[in-house]
Parts: structure tokens; sequence; C-alpha cells
């Protein structure tokens, strides 16, 4: 079977057109897909459409089926499943369970419901109206959150918490963990594998989309560095509502003058750009219409891999290992870092990771940073009291 090609469109208002025109594309292309808005109360990508979008996948166009995340059902199926190992503790305290219908989904049910919807989509070509880039990245990061904090919180010895259990309960004087929490644990991890797996698979991707006026640029650097430093890079920068290229010319300075310095910008912005730029302008009015003049007759951009992260060795000359970090569009002053044990907290602004340490570099300590031409290097000297002699 086909690996599934995920798009995650992500930006400002014009984000439901893109996402739609791509989808498009790539059923105009003979590619099986399908089109999901997430997080879109407000149903954005129903007015690009000129449809209604229901939780059920229906046909759109030949080769196009589009449908919509509906948050408060997951919620209500995840509350359903563990509904009935709460029911001894709210009949021990005397509460009544809520009804389906009294359920509203809490903040954050939109990051999971997206999560549990990208590995189950059966289609060539699964285009995603997604949040917009910061709550974006917060969700991409999120299943390597929550693995991290299973394997602190419900450790995943289960055996051995099992066999211990009446033992370790007579020595702590407190009950033990029942047989549940290991099971739901080892669900939990199960879903959260296939998220992580869909999410860091080879064909998914970040589309970003930005404004052509607003001098937008500086917060695409921003979003860019945010993405990186968990591990993924745009696919493209889709810049729409440019002024046609006959404005550069009017007689009416104002218009000119705006013409050129779009183009200006555009071009920086092509120049200084490691994934590819494309632009739609404000005469495309269908759908269609943008589909051709972002992507032409071909398939559209492909998945750009991360740039590794890679460890140096320095010994020899300067005594250090230096761990690389490729983290383009990061600010300096955005940046905070912390050594903890075996890992290193990397701050970059909003957005924060806990990266493991390569092996020899637990033996090290931090010698000093930099930040340069958007790679971080980490410096690491070797601690005489672990390093092997000689």
């Amino acid at each position: 079977m086909t690996a599934t090609r995920t798009i995650l469109v992500s930006g400002d208002a014009a984000a439901p057109t893109v996402a739609a025109a791509t989808a498009l594309h790539a059923a105009r292309q003979g590619r099986r897909t399908l089109l999901l808005a997430a997080d879109d109360p407000h149903r954005t990508l129903d007015a690009a459409l000129g449809t209604r979008l229901e939780p059920e996948p229906a046909a759109y166009a030949p080769g196009l089926t589009v449908a919509r995340i509906d948050e408060q059902s997951a919620f209500r199926h995840a509350l359903g499943e563990i509904g009935g190992r709460l029911k001894p503790a709210l009949d021990l305290l005397g509460a009544e369970p809520l009804d389906p219908e009294e359920l509203t989904a809490l903040p954050g049910t939109a990051r999971l419901a997206l999560l549990r919807a990208l590995p189950a989509a059966e289609a060539d070509v699964l285009v995603v109206l997604a949040p917009p880039p910061a709550e974006l990245i917060g969700a991409l990061a999120l299943p390597e959150q929550l693995e991290r904090y299973l394997a602190r919180l419900v450790p995943e010895q289960r055996q051995a918490a099992r066999a211990l259990r009446p033992l370790l309960a007579g020595l702590a004087g407190v009950p033990m963990p029942a047989d549940w929490l290991y099971e739901g644990r080892s669900k939990a991890a199960g879903v959260l594998a296939e998220a992580r797996a869909a999410i860091t698979a080879p064909g998914t991707s970040v589309r970003l989309v930005t404004a052509a006026d607003g001098h937008p640029y500086g917060e695409l650097r921003r979003i860019r560095a945010g993405l990186a430093l968990h591990g993924h890079r745009p696919d493209a920068v889709v810049v729409h509502g440019a002024l046609p290229q006959a404005a550069a010319g009017s007689p009416d300075p104002w218009l000119a003058g705006l013409a050129r310095r779009r183009e200006e910008e555009l071009a920086a912005l092509a120049a200084t750009s490691d994934v590819p730029v494309l632009v739609t302008g404000l005469a495309e009015v269908t759908l269609e219409a943008v589909a051709d003049r972002l992507y032409g007759s071909g398939p559209g951009p492909a998945p750009l891999a991360p740039e590794p992260w890679s460890v140096e060795d320095r010994l020899a000359e300067e005594g250090l290992l230096v761990w690389h970090l490729a983290l383009p569009g990061a600010d300096r002053a955005d940046l905070d870092l912390v050594r903890r044990g075996d890992e290193l907290v990397v701050g970059l602004g909003a957005h924060r990771r806990v990266l493991a340490l390569p092996s020899a570099l637990r033996r090290c300590t931090v010698a000093g940073a930099g930040l340069n031409d958007g790679v971080l290097a980490v410096r690491f000297a070797p601690d005489p009291a672990l390093w092997p002699r000689g």
C-alpha cells in the first residue's frame, strides 16, 4: 500500500482557499484525495468550497472527498473509553456521571482530535486545513511530550510492578495502581506512537500561507524556527494577494511604488528562503485558478527532510564535542538553554523541547553555545570523572 502524502496547510485567512486548491489539484492529478478541516469553528473551509462539511467524508469532485474533524465526538469517544474505569470511583464518591449531551470539549481537545485523525486517514493524499502555526507546532510536539510524561508517571515495567504490588503496598502503606492503569498506559502509548509515526513520516509536511502585505516575513522566520525545533521543515511558503506585475508600470505613482516594494520583498524572501516560495495574486478567483497559478501541471512541492543534527568531534583540536542543532530563523534573543541531567532543554520563544543528549555528551559538561547562520552549536567538554582514560 502506498504511504499517504499528508499536507498540513497553516497560516492566515487565505489558508482555507490554499488548502482547498491544493486538494483539488491533487485530485485532478489522479490521486485519491481527502480534504479535512481541523479546528475550523467558523467553517471557513465550508465557505471556500461552497458546501457544508460533515464528519462523514462526502464526495466533492472526482477523486476528492471532504470532511471535518468533529472535536465534540472525539472528546465524547475518549471519555467513553475510560468511563467504565471511572464508574467505581464515582460511585464511591456518590457522584453521578455526566450524560453525553452535557459534555463539552475542553481546551486542547482539538489537538488530540487532529492527532488521532492523521493515522486514520485512508487516501493517497491527505490535505488538512490545520490550526494557525503556533497551535500547529504545539500539536506536532504533543505526542513526544505526552510519551515523556507517560514514561515518567507510569513506568513501562508493568510485569514487575504487578508482581511486586502486594509487597510495595505493604511497605508504602498505600494501594498500588490497578491493572487497568497499566492497560490504559499501553493503549495510550500505542495511540501516541501511531500519531507520532504519521507526523514524522517522510510524506508529511507543513505548507505555510501568508499575505503579501503586512510585512509578515519576520513572523515566518519565527514559525520556521519553531517547526525546526521539533524536527519539521515546511515544504513551501504560499504568498497570496500579490499585485500583478503590470502594477509596477502604473501611471499612479502610489500604486507603482507599492508594486515595486512588494516585488522587492518577494525577491528577498525567495533569495533567503530554503524552501520554495509560491505566489498567487488577486486575479485568481476560483479554486481551479488558484491551483493552476500555484502548482501548474506538476505535482506540487515535495516534502523536504529536516536538516540533520550532528555531533562534531573536535577533541583532538580543541578538546570539545560540538552538537549542531539546525534552527533556521532562530533569534539569539529568543533562545534559552538548560542542561538537566542527561537532557538539554531548548527554549525558543514560546516553544520548548526536551532533548535527550547523545550518549557521548552525557559524560560531558556544557562549555558554551553560539548561534550562527541558523545553527545552534552547543559545546561540550569531557568530564574527567566520567570520560574513559587514554
